[in-house]
């Protein structure tokens, strides 16, 4: 397209302001592209030869209008002539337009209009809508100007207030003024008046102001401004209203303005910039000027953060944040600096070294790295943690005091940054010399002293517990708590009698040296000589009460659990075992490096901080009478917690609750004398102000802490026992000892039952049976009905009603399942009965709290870091770790509502009541009396659990009041967790951040990341002084929780080590292939705990599917018959002849002899092998084809029977048994008692003869199908 020119450059061109319109024209046209010009001014002077085109309106000589004469309000009757007066001048001659309420008046509509030509305007014969507001514009292309506005008002017949001009809602700028207009008429005149949108008066401020038209106006506006105003007109005929908003506008204005950082490669970098405005502005970011990189690392929150990971080097620069509204936009520049990352460099690694005992050793370890790493020391596998016993200075040393052979091993200093470790590996050995040691020579009255004192202390505590109704709470702390069975006592004895005789040995050294030994240390190793370390196991008892596990009976341990845990692991039988030490992650921190807890003495190492006592920290940020309820989960949450810790794991406690040294009771003393470890009360305690010290007694530690070698040769620390076998195998049902199994089955139906108590009226479901025996805990308040304790697999089961109904409901569910067993398999005898129910149970168990509980507790984050099962590993020790058991799972008492409520079918309160948590412990009469289990579990799965707010923890029923009894201190549970965790050694929370890779808090504002909360960080450091000294407890407790989970950081690490252990440990886990068939597992699966209450209440019929989340009645409920089950028609024996199958003594060795094959497998069964021989004979070519294998099984049979000799002393006659497989020829061996066998193994002398064949024939279990007589001569010795 050819481009058009204008020429005017050869007119004389006057730029004055008459020219003005030209130009804006060219101008318009020059934007458009569509014609070129050349004009030029000639004159005046000074724009001779400028193009008109860039001339503004100042520069043509132009003046904006300016009023010279304003109208004013006319007051006129109907029918008359009104003149409003208007004049302007300006240059060019401004124009004049009138305007009617706002609106510009047009003359060609009405004649009755004109416009003189002075501006003035004429109405005539003025009529009603000629009523308003009226103004006057001078306009002209320099801009234009308005007169204030009049008012045409009609003199006639009085009329209501009418409005002319209504007001409009206005947007107005922070800091501008506004107007809302608001004309009216009427006669008499009508009053304005303004007020607030609620009727109250305007603010009293002078900003706000009364236009003479009647409009509101505001000057310098603010954000308090904003809202409804209304706009008010009256007079003696009547009044109107009118409303319109002001909405305050602001420009985007930056509330948190990012700062320039420098990180190191590898690092996440958050850029925080927030704005505030109306309307509220979106933050938008971009990086020198354009947009953010197109990858994953680079991220806008919706806080309006942005978030680079994994930064690199190339991700150095500039970067912008925008605040961007419809007002405006504001920009904010900001730098990252980007460091090269540099992974930690040993400079000095640790060299071995030898030492003698009683030593002490400091071993070098530097590294350098950028950030600086941290050093950490790892003894085989287990981390070191500060305490009497090791040191870790700033530079990494490792100092070992009071070296003992127990010390010997391998070490490793590892170093750690962000970016990455390094470890380097040193051995440290220790020789032991053979000269006296000062404490040698007191050994024998040492221990003698010892086994009478601990001997009397105990005598004196069974006394007086078991000799009367508990009457305070440390009665019944201790009754609860104290062992019952013999053979934990008798291996607590042991070790109490071994620390004893040290702790005596040491006071009789002390007594003989001038020197003070609380300056210049108790060096233990330094005490007594190996051999009589030794000597002093031997004669406690210690040596004695090391258990070495039978696991020769292979076909019983593939199959089923032994009830103490012991032969799961075959390579390491005593891994998760009953009455077995609690395992470590951290060496334990005991203030002596041996067994005395923190803070057990004030001469404590002078360079630390004392700790704060228990009770003060439970008072200062623990107890609360806030509880905020779970919108998510129900109580039941917790319950089932509870429930899951009682299989797990039960700490031995004292079994003195005196004194060792002169037998007074721990309740009432406060002193720190074992076994006493009283918890002191700081001044102004707010409730306890009569006693000193809440009654606190320390745990049994293990005999010789965990030493498996038959020689004690060193001291080591402390450790604590597990009563319980570790693995989630249900001995919270079954026990956790054979003993207590039998005590707990009814053995007289051989059904594989377990004993059942008093029928539920109604239900026609049995309670839990009564224990039997001394005064209990639940007989402690005589003004209560005096029913005793029920008796479960843990005796903790009557601690309060929400564990005794789960007890109740799980005895049931074995019960069940065993019925339903033996109807599909009558065959099967009471004990294979009771073992395959059992296994049942167990694995059900294990699904419910893996696949329903744990996701809840754990969230996305936490499953994820437990991980997938990838099978059985027996390398992983399942046992119970010591800071789990003592700190990290008694999580959930911040879960426990203060309130057990008690719902009926229609989820109201029953009858008696909801009872309050204090009420609630020991008391089974509750239970028979008053309405049974159902109200309890439906104040379970019916009621929202307590939240965790880490300023909300436990909750003043465990703090204040428990075990409450009348005239008598409550304990405190918060309290009793703090100074537990010191009695079992547990290093300090900084110890354990470094453990799951989080910083070491040096300050107490490195806490910040997990503890947002700065009231709680200062509540720390005003409590504990340094990080250094934090308990576990609290800690973990007030950490924020990881979003979508119930737990913090550090704690969930800990709950996810300990639970991949059991899982990947067990042999038995129900998911381990083998354990059970695809399709049984498959049926496992199905299992849930809405299922166990269905199958096991009393008359529950609606429930939600999964109780442990909130759910509404009756709309979120579904009947009991939408709930799946586990068929268990899957564990029926498919066989031909089940006579004998299912026979429990065919499987184990114990009692094989009446096994016959006849009546094994189907494979096995000879009714379906193919008759290769005749009945009565063994062909001579299958002897020959099996000749050369039977001797060498004979040889190998002899050494069997040489070794069951020594062990059992008795010796049982050998049958072989024959069968044929895939035409392959098997022998195997089964052991035959014989039917004469003496009750005394003692009484079988000399030489006997057994001899199978017409024997086995009268035998009333089996016959010998194969009516062969073999004979095999054996001695008994």
């Amino acid at each position: 397209m050819t481009d058009r020119r204008l020429r005017l450059d050869s007119n004389s061109l006057l730029c004055d302001c008459d020219l003005l319109w030209l130009a804006e024209l060219l101008k318009k046209y020059a934007e458009q592209g569509s014609i070129q010009t050349a004009a030029t001014c000639e004159a005046p002077r000074e724009l001779h030869g400028r193009s008109i085109v860039t001339l503004t309106a100042q520069e043509f000589n132009c003046e904006r209008p300016r009023i010279t004469s304003e109208p004013h309000d006319v007051d006129v009757l109907l029918g008359n002539t009104v003149y409003f007066t208007c004049r302007a001048e300006g240059n060019p001659k401004p124009a004049i337009i009138w305007l009617h309420n706002n609106n510009e008046i047009d003359m060609k509509d009405d004649n009755r209009l004109n416009l003189l030509q002075d501006g003035t305007l004429m109405i005539q014969n003025t009529k009603e809508s000629d009523k308003g507001v009226y103004q006057c514009m001078a306009k002209n292309i320099a801009g234009e100007v308005k007169t204030q506005e009049v008012v045409l008002r009609y003199f006639g017949t009085p009329s209501k207030p009418t409005f002319v001009i209504q007001p409009q809602n206005t947007e107005v700028l922070v800091g501008e003024s506004v107007t809302l207009e608001c004309g009216v008429s009427g006669h008499p005149h009508p009053r304005v008046s303004w007020t607030l949108g609620t009727g109250s008066p305007l603010p009293q401020d002078p900003r706000f102001a009364i236009t003479s038209s009647g409009g509101l106006f505001i000057q310098n506006v603010t954000f308090s401004d904003q809202g409804q105003y209304n706009c008010n007109a009256s007079n003696t005929e009547g009044s109107i209203q009118a409303t319109a908003r002001i909405i305050v506008q602001d420009s985007p204005r930056f509330l948190l303005v990012p700062t320039d950082q420098t990180v190191t490669e590898g690092q996440s970098v958050d850029f925080p910039c927030s704005a505030e405005g109306h309307p509220p502005p979106v933050i938008a970011w971009t990086r020198a000027g354009g947009p953010l990189p197109n990858d994953r690392r680079h991220s806008i929150l919706s806080t309006g953060t942005l978030r680079v990971m994994r930064v690199a080097l190339h991700d150095e620069g500039q970067y912008e944040c925008h605040a961007i509204s419809a007002i405006g936009v504001r920009t904010l520049p900001v730098q990252l600096s980007v460091t090269p990352r540099v992974i930690p460099v040993f400079l000095h690694p640790p060299q071995d070294v030898v030492a003698e005992t009683g030593q002490d050793v400091a071993i070098t370890c530097a590294a350098q790295g950028d950030p600086r790493p941290t050093i950490t020391w790892v003894k085989e596998g287990i981390q070191i943690t500060e305490s009497g016993k090791f040191h870790i200075s700033h530079d990494g040393t490792l100092s070992i005091q009071d070296l003992g052979v127990a010390d010997q091993g391998r070490y490793e200093c590892i170093a750690r940054n962000p970016f990455g470790f390094t470890s380097s590996a040193m051995q440290l050995t220790i020789t032991a010399t053979d000269v006296g040691r000062s404490g040698d020579t007191f050994v024998a009255t040492s221990i003698r002293e010892a086994i009478s004192s601990v001997d009397y202390a105990i005598n004196s505590t069974r006394t007086e517990l078991f000799s009367k109704r508990p009457k305070t709470p440390n009665d019944l702390l201790a009754l609860f708590r104290y062992p019952r069975d013999p053979y934990t006592i008798e291996t607590a004895r042991a070790g109490e009698i071994f620390e004893r005789t040290l702790q005596l040995i040491q006071e009789h050294v002390q007594q003989g040296l001038i020197v003070d030994v609380n300056v210049t240390g108790y060096r233990y190793n330094d005490l007594v000589s190996p051999h009589y370390l030794n000597m002093i196991a031997n004669l406690s008892g210690c040596s004695a009460h090391r258990r070495t596990p039978n696991c020769s009976d292979i076909c019983f341990h593939k199959k089923y659990r032994t009830h103490d845990g012991s032969c799961n692991n075959l390579q390491h039988p005593m891994w998760g075992a009953s009455l077995t030490a609690f395992q470590r992650l951290l060496k334990p921190a005991y203030q002596n490096g041996f067994n005395l807890p923190r803070g057990f003495s004030l001469s404590e190492d002078a360079r630390d901080l004392p700790l704060p006592l228990p009770r003060l920290v439970s008072t200062a940020m623990v107890g609360t009478e806030t509880v905020t309820p779970d919108e998510q989960f129900t109580h039941m949450l917790m319950q089932w917690g509870q429930f899951l810790d009682h299989d797990m794991d039960q700490t031995v406690a004292a079994i003195s609750m005196s004194r060792f040294s002169d037998g007074a009771p721990c309740s009432q003393v406060c002193s720190n004398d074992p076994p006493c470890f009283s918890v002191l009360i700081p001044a102004n305690d707010p409730r306890v102000r009569n006693g000193r010290c809440m009654f606190f007694v320390r745990s049994s530690p293990v005999c010789g802490s965990g030493m498996t070698s038959l020689l004690m040769n060193s001291v080591y620390a402390r450790e604590q026992i597990n009563h319980l076998t570790s693995y989630i195998d249900a001995s919270n049902v079954y026990g956790s000892t054979e003993q207590e199994s039998r005590e707990l089955r009814d053995l007289s139906s051989q059904k594989g039952l377990l004993k059942q108590g008093q029928v539920v009226p109604g239900s026609g479901k049995p309670l839990l049976p009564f224990a039997v025996g001394p005064p209990t805990e639940c007989m402690r308040d005589e003004n209560e009905s005096p029913v005793p304790c029920f008796l479960a697999g843990d005796h903790r089961a009557n601690e309060q009603l929400g564990l005794t109904a789960m007890h109740t409901l799980w005895f049931r569910e074995h019960n069940r399942i065993a019925a339903e067993l033996s109807a599909l398999n009558p065959h099967w005898d009471g004990d294979v009965l009771y073992h395959e129910a059992r296994k049942i149970v167990g694995a059900q168990m294990q699904h419910i709290t893996y696949a329903h509980w744990l996701p809840k507790i754990l969230g996305e984050a936490g499953m994820k870091m437990l991980g997938e099962y990838k099978g059985y590993d027996p390398n992983v020790n399942a046992g119970i770790l010591n800071a789990f058991a003592t700190a990290a799972f008694r999580f959930g008492h911040t879960l426990i509502n203060p309130i057990l409520y008690r719902l009926n079918e229609t989820f109201q309160p029953i009858r008696q009541g909801h009872v309050p948590l204090h009420k609630a412990f020991f008391s089974p009469f509750r239970i028979t009396q008053e309405g049974g289990i159902d109200p309890l579990l439906r104040g379970l799965f019916g009621v929202p659990g307590k939240m965790r707010v880490p300023s909300e923890l436990l909750n003043m029923e465990l703090t204040e009041k428990l075990f409450s009894m009348a005239h008598s201190v409550s304990l405190d549970l918060a309290a009793i967790n703090i100074q537990r965790g010191r009695d079992h050694g547990i290093p300090p929370y900084n110890d354990f951040r470094v453990f799951c890779n989080l910083s070491s808090a040096q300050e107490f504002e490195d806490l910040r990341n997990e503890i947002k909360n700065l009231e709680i960080r200062e509540k720390l450091r005003s409590l504990y002084g340094t990080t250094k000294n934090i308990d576990l407890f609290p800690a973990l407790m007030v950490e924020d929780l990881v979003p979508g989970t119930r737990v913090g950081p550090t704690l969930m690490c800990l709950l996810t080590t300990q639970f991949s252990r059991l899982r990947h440990g067990d042999r038995f886990w129900y998911e381990n292939p083998g354990v059970f068939t695809p399709a049984q597992l498959t049926q496992i699966r199905q299992a849930s705990l809405a299922r166990v209450i269905c199958d096991n209440s009393d008359h529950i019929q609606q429930l939600q599917r999964d109780v442990f989340r909130v759910a509404s009645y009756p709309q979120g409920m579904v009947g009991c018959e939408e709930i799946p089950a586990v068929d268990l028609r899957f564990w029926q024996d498919c066989c031909e002849d089940c006579q004998t199958r299912g026979q429990f003594r065919a499987l184990s060795q114990r009692f094989r002899s009446k096994r016959s094959p006849g009546f094994s497998y189907p494979e096995e069964n000879p009714a379906k092998l193919k008759p290769a021989f005749p009945r009565c004979s063994i062909a001579t070519s299958f002897v020959s084809v099996l000749k050369k294998n039977l001797e060498s099984l004979v040889g190998e049979l002899e050494k069997t029977v040489a070794s069951l000799r020594k062990q059992v002393k008795l010796c049982f006659g050998i049958c072989l048994l024959w069968r044929l497989e895939q035409d392959l020829a098997i022998c195997s061996l089964c052991a035959l008692q014989s039917h004469e066998q003496p009750s005394d193994p003692r009484e079988l002398t000399g030489s006997e003869e057994v001899e199978l064949g017409e024997e086995m024939e009268s035998s009333s279990v089996s016959s010998n199908p194969y009516n062969c007589r073999i004979k095999y001569k054996f001695e008994a010795q």
